[in-house]
């Protein structure tokens, strides 16, 4: 792999699907300041980026996280947990994106269905991912540059269509700066916890350092490429976040279990619904900080 091929890769794993999935919850936490939870999970994921960055130049193998916790303990039991660890978290994080991937196909093709026929497509799907993975590495990194093309486009259109409604003067900008949580909690638990989910949909380029004995150069090429990836998906969360509170109201949001897809639905001139957007009951009942 090159500088693009893993560029790609790192952008792809970061995007992923926890964008799509969690910005509705986000922003139920802390309101229209949805933007923040994502802006401080960004820096939270840049700090972490590093410790990686230092360890992949000095070890540029495959395992990861297990073998730099081996290299610095030197006790298979604990190399044994961290890597059973870092494999629950992988498993949790396929099956939310692939529920998250199976809701939003159900809803781009309007399909009525329950979540029995939702479980079983988002299994399908990571059956499918399985299969890609079990043939090898070179397939992997084919599927994962036309899956991160159709992600980032996606969110590209989220981008451009709240701009144009945004744009349109139909859309609610004062949202944006509007910080609301749930009578019982406090700001501060409000924003932990939204920066918690925010950073679910940041997580993933720590699994790029598993590629470096695919990587040429790794100890010169990781370092400007995790950075670079980093950045170019974290202002993509930051304006996403922005355009969907500005574009939906903060309740509708937080209850769709595909908050982008009803962006698109609202932002698109023959889906608008001209009382829809600010209509107070679109909004659950909330105390201001």
């Amino acid at each position: 792999m090159g500088p693009g091929l893993l560029l790609l890769f790192i952008i792809g794993d970061i995007l992923g699907t926890g964008i799509y999935a969690l910005t509705g919850q986000v922003a139920g936490e802390v309101g229209g300041a949805a933007w923040l939870p994502f802006a401080i999970a960004f820096v939270v994921a840049a700090i972490t980026a590093c410790s990686y960055l230092e360890l992949v130049t000095k070890y540029p193998q495959a395992a990861g996280a297990a073998l730099y916790v081996h290299k610095a303990f030197r006790l298979h039991i604990v190399s044994f947990l961290v890597c059973f660890t870092v494999m629950c978290s992988g498993i949790t994080s396929a099956s939310a994106a692939s529920r998250a991937f199976a809701a939003n196909l159900a809803a781009g093709f309007g399909l009525d269905v329950g979540n029995t026929v939702i479980l079983a497509i988002a299994l399908g799907f990571m059956l499918l991912v399985l299969a890609v993975n079990l043939r090898g590495v070179g397939e992997s990194v084919k599927i994962n540059v036309v899956l991160t093309s159709i992600e980032l486009s996606g969110l590209l259109l989220v981008i451009l269509l709240s701009m144009w409604f945004i744009a349109g003067g139909d859309a609610d900008f004062s949202r944006v700066v509007a910080f609301e949580t749930a009578t019982d909690k406090s700001v501060f638990l409000a924003v932990s916890t939204a920066t918690s989910l925010a950073f679910f949909a940041m997580v993933g380029f720590e699994d790029s350092v598993n590629m470096a004995e695919e990587t040429r150069d790794p100890a010169r090429i990781f370092p400007r490429i995790m950075f670079t990836g980093l950045g170019v998906t974290g202002v993509i969360y930051v304006l996403v976040s922005i355009c969907a509170v500005a574009v939906v109201p903060v309740g509708v949001l937080a209850e769709s279990e595909t908050p982008l897809a009803t962006v698109v639905q609202t932002a698109t001139p023959a889906s608008r619904s001209p009382t829809c957007c600010r209509s107070s009951r679109c909004s659950p009942s909330r105390t201001p900080r």
